[in-house]
């Protein structure tokens, strides 16, 4: 409701195209995309399910991880949906409303996930740092500080985006070329000064990002300091091991948004289109990949899920 409120000016709908000079091919770009939703979806579902029946999975880390699957399905929900809409339905039309309430969980998600990474790593540290000390340190009560925190963070980090869009007026072209409504792609439309928004939308992001980054490397070099200092081969591979799942997660998710950062700044000579078609791949297979990773790395789950679908087909 904050979001639909905000807009004191409604500028009337706008016309989101797709992936431009594609066209053609959005019937069948969109099979691909449709898939890998469904298989985000359910996963992250199946994930959140185990979490929730399963009470050995009642830890800090697993809280982390649903808390990790709940944005993915946000961010995934977000998008998807009004993008096979277009490539299927032509369905191109989104109010100023939808628009910016769209662009609010997309960056909101966004900012999440990296605070997410950024708290799972704290977990790591504690647990292999601190092991005696697990439980008197990641209490309950902390569990629900730090989560408040970071999304309460996440929040103020993207409430101005809104803002800085509607204090803006369109008065010329009101067509988008994209799948979905961001920020600095909104904000080119207006037929007024934009620096502000584009200062907003490069710094924060970066700024945002270098701090976790630099936080969650900090973690992992007491970490890997620990690990050396284990006496056996055996206790470091176990130890590596509980930090895998977390890392390839780490992985998924900065280097295509540092790539996306940059190339969207400095990157002019990439073709709008592979941006377009970079952003949706973004958008839907990181959450897809994440309960594989997790499902396949993580013994807990793994066997959860193993006897989850042996308990179905035997009934």
């Amino acid at each position: 409701m904050i979001i639909f409120n905000l807009s004191s000016y409604n500028p009337g709908r706008f016309i989101l195209m797709g992936i431009p000079g594609l066209e053609q091919f959005h019937v069948w770009i969109g099979i691909p995309f449709c898939i890998i939703y469904i298989v985000a979806v359910m996963g992250n579902c199946i994930l959140l399910y185990l979490i929730a029946v399963e009470r050995s999975l009642h830890k800090p880390m697993f809280f982390f991880l649903s808390m990790l699957a709940m944005r993915d399905l946000i961010l995934s929900t977000t998008t998807m949906p009004k993008t096979l809409s277009i490539f299927w339905l032509g369905a191109r039309e989104i109010t100023f409303p939808g628009c910016l309430t769209q662009m609010f969980f997309l960056h909101f998600s966004t900012a999440l996930d990296s605070a997410i990474l950024m708290a799972m790593a704290f977990d790591r540290y504690v647990a292999i740092c601190s092991p005696l000390r697990y439980t008197t340190i990641l209490t309950p009560k902390t569990i629900i500080k730090i989560v408040m925190g970071i999304t309460f963070r996440s929040f103020c980090i993207i409430l101005p985006a809104v803002f800085l869009l509607t204090r803006l007026p369109f008065c010329r072209t009101r067509i988008i070329p994209h799948t979905y409504c961001e920020h600095i792609g909104v904000a080119r439309l207006a037929c007024a000064d934009i620096s502000i928004n584009i200062w907003f939308g490069f710094c924060v992001p970066v700024m945002t990002v270098m701090s976790d980054v630099i936080l969650i490397g900090v973690s992992y070099t007491f970490i890997l300091c620990a690990v050396f200092r284990l006496p056996s081969q055996e206790a470091r591979q176990k130890a590596l091991g509980t930090c895998g799942s977390h890392v390839c997660v780490i992985l998924m998710f900065y280097t295509p948004a540092f790539f996306s950062i940059l190339a969207h700044r400095f990157g002019h000579n990439i073709s709008h289109t592979f941006h377009i078609m970079f952003a949706n791949l973004y958008i839907v297979i990181p959450p897809s990949l994440n309960p594989i990773v997790y499902g396949v790395k993580t013994k807990q789950i793994n066997g959860k899920v193993i006897l989850l679908f042996s308990t179905k087909c035997m009934e």
